[in-house]
């Protein structure tokens, strides 16, 4: 029997009379080598509307056509068949069921791994029907709640429809890059490695630094945090923990079948033409092992001193503290405050032939050129301490000490700076003057702290508003600005701005972090209160005093620019003894 012949799409829309053969000639020519699809580009150029588009993508695949506008059509849906997160995520509609079998309705006929998923995900057969993703959008806002549904439908991190052939080219170039040599056949038919590989691509693409896979008692949760918030981006089903922990654990290159201690991975995959390292940390947790992947971007600590928030005068005495010729430089903060990236892109402008830089790193995170970078090791005995003295015999200009554990390496570091080598460092402390008790505290005696160092400065990451969508805020809260320090006078004479949410910063009104500073430089008179064993109180006067601008001041300076909003800023620094009961 002959196979029936499946007619091209451009014959289809001219036969049915909303194209011309002029139009479709012009289509196709432009369609040659630039990626897009025949029915997009008629779209854009010849004013085919996107209901005619859907009805001939039926016809050519012989699928049933919904036309959402008529009544006898959108009655027919049923949206309780399926989970809201599905629907709102894939803008997909369920019809009906019967015997295992689930009728759907999609937009597009070729999206064969959305299907290949959602069979997976609801556990049964799948069988497509057609309608316009316009008409599918329009049905999920008024079933879902207007402009809600419309956000996570348009602007979720789970992006609706990815263009295939750049998915295709992905999943293949995510398989040969991974270090644990994968098999191409396994990897194409294996709906756990697609999805896994979907949410690594997906959590890239959308800017997250994170990504958690947690089990819960009913399922397993997968979150991106962006601009250092968390967003839920699905909540897969109990039955897949043990496949998708394991995938994630094998491409880590951990055991996958410890599950009784914490376990360290890593993954290098290619992502968009880049290369991206992510940390992975496996952890025992009451549901299962918690994993966690943090996305190392090799241009996050590239971007430049300026783009990192420093106000030009705070700017120009961070250059002229890391081209001192010794002394220690200390860059304290929480975990995640971005101290790393601080640090590296001093080093980045330091890294010329002629300085020898080597780094102790637990781990190292960015691979750079020019620079020697030694990954701590505790099991075999490569401790921060056993580098910092070996490189000590190599004759240094300048040393990166991941961080100041303990006095043992204190103390190294400091002997380091004495004998004229500059050390860079890190310090879990929450501003700048309290490093200075915190190594007192470490044993280090006071003498040496306050001969050693040259600088501290503490930092947190504050999420900057949208530039394509905030608006300048006409009343701001009262509570909040009282908290921040700012005044009528400063409300009057500044730029405060609001969030909004669009597309760009996916509905949030925020889009990137930048830091807030507090640079503290060492004078006679701090040198001689860290001397003394003063309190914190007493040499943060001082040097707030001697011109120190502090986190809450750097903040205020943001706010007032319309860079970041109060509510922000005041989540990592509020005025002392300010109590908001205050204010009604």
């Amino acid at each position: 029997m002959a196979r029936k012949i499946r007619k091209k799409l451009g014959e289809l829309l001219v036969e049915a009379g909303v194209i011309t053969p002029q139009q479709l000639e012009v289509a196709i020519s432009q369609a040659k080598g630039n990626g897009k699809r025949l029915g997009e580009i008629l779209m854009e150029s010849a004013g085919l509307k996107e209901e005619d588009l859907t009805r001939a993508l039926a016809e050519q695949y012989g699928m049933e056509y919904f036309n959402l506008d008529r009544p006898e059509h959108s009655s027919r849906i049923d949206l309780k068949l399926i989970p809201d997160d599905i629907v709102k995520k894939h803008l997909v509609l369920p019809v009906s069921k019967s015997g295992g079998r689930l009728k759907l309705i999609v937009h597009d006929p070729l999206d064969l791994e959305l299907q290949d998923l959602l069979r997976f995900r609801l556990n049964c057969e799948i069988d497509t029907a057609l309608a316009s993703r316009g008409q599918i959008r329009k049905f999920v806002e008024g079933a879902g709640g207007g402009a809600k549904a419309a956000q996570l439908s348009t602007t979720s991190l789970v992006t609706d429809s990815i263009d295939k052939s750049v998915d295709r080219s992905m999943d293949r170039s995510v398989d040969r890059s991974v270090d644990s040599s994968i098999d191409q056949d396994a990897a194409e038919d294996a709906p756990i490695i697609r999805l896994c590989q979907r949410i690594i691509i997906e959590a890239v693409r959308g800017r997250a630094s994170d990504i958690h896979v947690e089990p819960k008692k009913d399922g397993v949760v997968i979150r991106y945090r962006i601009d250092g918030v968390c967003h839920i981006r699905d909540t897969l089903p109990k039955k897949m923990q043990g496949a998708v922990l394991a995938r994630m654990k094998l491409m880590a290159g951990v055991n996958i079948a410890e599950r009784r201690v914490p376990q360290d991975g890593r993954i290098k995959l290619m992502v968009d033409g880049v290369a991206i390292d992510f940390r992975v940390s496996c952890c025992p947790a009451y549901h299962g092992e918690s994993v966690v992947l943090r996305i190392l971007r090799p241009d996050s600590v590239r971007i430049g001193l300026v783009n990192l928030g420093f106000e030009p005068d705070q700017l120009d005495t961070f250059n002229k503290i890391i081209r001192r010729p010794n002394g220690i430089f200390l860059v304290t903060g929480p975990t995640g405050s971005g101290k790393t990236t601080t640090l590296y892109s001093a080093l980045d402008i330091l890294n010329r032939p002629d300085k020898k830089i080597i780094t102790a790193e637990d781990p190292v995170e960015y691979n750079f050129n020019g620079i020697n970078q030694v990954q701590v090791r505790d099991a075999i005995g490569l401790t921060f301490a056993a580098i910092l003295r070996s490189m000590l015999r190599q004759a240094p200009n300048i040393v990166l000490v991941g961080e100041i554990r303990d006095r043992e390496v204190a103390d190294i570091a400091i002997q380091a700076s004495l004998t004229g080598h500059l050390v860079f460092s890190t310090l879990h402390t929450n501003d700048a003057p309290s490093a200075i008790t915190r190594l007192v505290d470490m044993g280090v005696k006071p003498f040496l702290v306050a001969s050693a160092i040259q600088a501290i400065m503490a930092q947190r990451l504050i999420r900057v508003l949208c530039e394509k969508c905030k608006q300048k805020d006409p009343d701001p809260d009262r509570k909040v600005l009282r908290l921040v320090n700012i005044t009528e006078e400063e409300v009057a004479s500044g730029n405060i701005c609001r969030p909004k949410g669009c597309d760009a910063c996916g509905g949030a009104g925020y889009r990137g972090r930048k830091a807030i500073f507090e640079l503290m430089i060492m004078n006679s008179e701090i040198r001689e209160l860290a001397f003394n064993r003063a309190s914190v109180g007493r040499i943060r006067q001082a040097a707030l005093r001697n011109g120190m601008r502090s986190l809450l001041g750097d903040g205020k300076i943001k706010i007032l620019k319309g860079v970041t909003t109060p509510e922000e800023v005041a989540n990592f620094a509020q005025v002392e003894g300010f109590n908001p009961n205050e204010i009604t």
